[in-house]
């Protein structure tokens, strides 16, 4: 029973942290995403905002405004 309550704990933390950042603005996000992949020295990259679900062609990397939106991270 306890580890009922320690894993249901758990989970809804997550969810409340994984909505707190999709809430989060998605050009203060894309800063964030870009200052992080340049602090890596990826040379060709592109970071785009679509709508969620949108086939952009890449990997997403973040959600935004309230998980309306995604970001799409592109190599080349």
């Amino acid at each position: 029973m306890k580890n009922f309550f320690l894993v249901t704990g758990l989970a809804v933390g997550l969810l409340g942290a994984g909505t707190a950042l999709a809430a989060k603005p998605c050009e203060e996000l894309k800063s964030e995403i870009a200052a992080k992949i340049d602090a890596k020295g990826v040379p060709h990259y592109s970071l785009e905002i679509v709508d969620k679900g949108a086939s952009a062609g890449g990997t997403v990397v973040g959600r935004c405004d309230g998980g309306t939106k995604e970001i799409v991270y592109k190599r080349g």
